[in-house]
């Protein structure tokens, strides 16, 4: 089962970095509070059931090189409880209503939701409230945090095969910009941190001109927007300074390479290379090149390199969507035996391929009735078009995004796709991972 931890690996760790429409018109109604809140209002009536979400526009990215790991962090810390709800008790008031709630962060955002049955709306709406304003950032809930971040991290990285394969990418990718360093942070930075600099961060990221709230599924509009004057009108507005990136990386001019080795039975082959954000016309463009070079068994280097010149047991090429310039990754396991630098030119020449000729009429019709299949199946449930809301506007202040992405994608052209790959999926532009197991060290 190895051959597959990295693609859990970054399905884990970049969980809701991208996002797809849907072809169906998604309707909402979007408001700002004068604290500066947006609010987003979606409804459907179908199910008898609500998701009350927010998004802080707060990740890693948003942190000091001195003190990584907040933002995820706080994902943490939000549970311990607040003013008004005991330790610990804050799952149990979902949960006893007969709903769900999670969490998660990413270099860009965190974000928290509830799915409640709809006669629980004003339950959640007061919970995400108190955990925006009232949120217990003592030194008993910030000790017992500091213990399960520090375990997550040995367990999710430190012992899971590949588990770092994103780091070293990225801290060989970014020299700049704080993408270099994980979501998860450095464990003595958190370790080493005072309860103040967590009051702080609170202070100045979880405020509700940060925050973007999501209202969908089977709600009365007018009854919301009561409740949510009522929960949120008066929290106050934030006035302290957010930290946001404003260097970026100068263009790469020769390539970055690494080899590590780790306790893994199966090498990897990783080649990184810097593309533009998330929303940009190129993203789209290389997102679907990917999907000519990936996805499937039809795909260009599966037809390759496992069916025609079995080298490899599996490959796979995808997009990180970051909120800034981000990456595009393609990776190969190979076959036992098989030479690595013979991997890396066969990786290279299935590219090469993409400069020098248009893919055809046919892969072209393919991918974008892959695409079409996702957008459609994309928002079918009511989690994923809450979260798709908060997305757009908090990346791009732009919500209707959820109706426009599906054009974008079919706006690009076969000779976009031979562009962008002309234009990022050279030797200079790239970063370069061999990832060998640890006996393959002394050789």
């Amino acid at each position: 089962m190895q051959k597959f931890k990295l693609t859990l690996v970054i399905a884990c760790l970049f969980t809701g970095l991208g996002m797809h429409a849907q072809s169906n018109k998604i309707e909402f109604e979007e408001f700002d509070l004068d604290n500066g809140l947006r609010v987003i209002l979606h409804q459907d009536n179908t199910t008898p059931i609500v998701n009350i979400s927010v998004m802080y526009h707060v990740g890693s990215k948003n942190e000091t090189p001195e003190l990584t790991g907040f933002a995820h962090f706080f994902e943490h810390l939000m549970f311990e409880g607040t003013k008004n709800i005991g330790r610990h008790e804050y799952s149990n008031y979902v949960e006893n209503a007969g709903g769900t709630l999670n969490a998660n962060t990413s270099n860009d955002r965190t974000y928290y939701y509830e799915i409640l049955p709809s006669n629980q709306l004003e339950l959640g709406l007061w919970l995400e409230s108190e955990r925006m304003l009232h949120a217990v950032v003592d030194s008993i809930g910030i000790a017992t945090q500091k213990r399960v971040v520090i375990e997550e991290k040995k367990q999710r990285y430190d012992n899971t095969p590949y588990g770092d394969i994103l780091k070293v990418t990225f801290e060989g990718a970014y020299k700049k910009h704080p993408y270099q360093w994980p979501v998860i942070g450095d464990p003595e930075h958190i370790m080493n941190a005072k309860d103040q600099d967590f009051v702080d961060f609170y202070d100045t990221y979880y405020v509700p001109n940060n925050a973007c709230l999501v209202v969908a599924g089977d709600i009365d509009k007018a009854e919301a927007k009561e409740l949510v004057n009522k929960y949120f009108a008066e929290i106050p507005k934030g006035t302290k300074p957010m930290l946001r990136p404003t260097e970026f990386e100068d263009p790469q001019t020769a390539e970055v390479r690494d080899t590590v080795y780790r306790a893994v039975q199966i090498p990897v082959i990783l080649h990184a290379y810097h593309i533009p954000a998330l929303g940009t016309d190129d993203y789209y463009a290389m997102d679907m090149l990917n999907q000519v070079l990936s996805k499937g068994q039809s795909s260009r280097l599966h037809k390759s390199l496992v069916d025609k010149q079995e080298k490899a047991m599996m490959v796979g090429s995808f997009s990180m969507g970051l909120e800034d310039p981000g990456m595009t990754l393609a990776y190969v396991f190979p076959n036992t035996g098989v030479d690595n630098a013979a991997i890396e030119e066969a990786m290279v020449a299935e590219i090469e391929k993409m400069h020098n000729e248009l893919i055809s009429e046919k892969e072209f019709a393919k991918i974008k009735n892959q695409i079409e299949n996702t957008s459609i199946n994309g928002n079918r449930k009511l989690a994923t078009i809450a979260e798709n809301l908060a997305t757009s506007y908090t990346y791009f202040e732009n919500t209707n995004l959820v109706n426009e992405e599906l054009d974008k994608y079919l706006a690009v052209t076969r000779e976009d796709i031979q562009r962008v790959a002309k234009k990022y999926l050279n030797e200079k532009n790239r970063v370069a991972i061999i990832y060998l197991p640890k006996t393959a060290e002394a050789n």
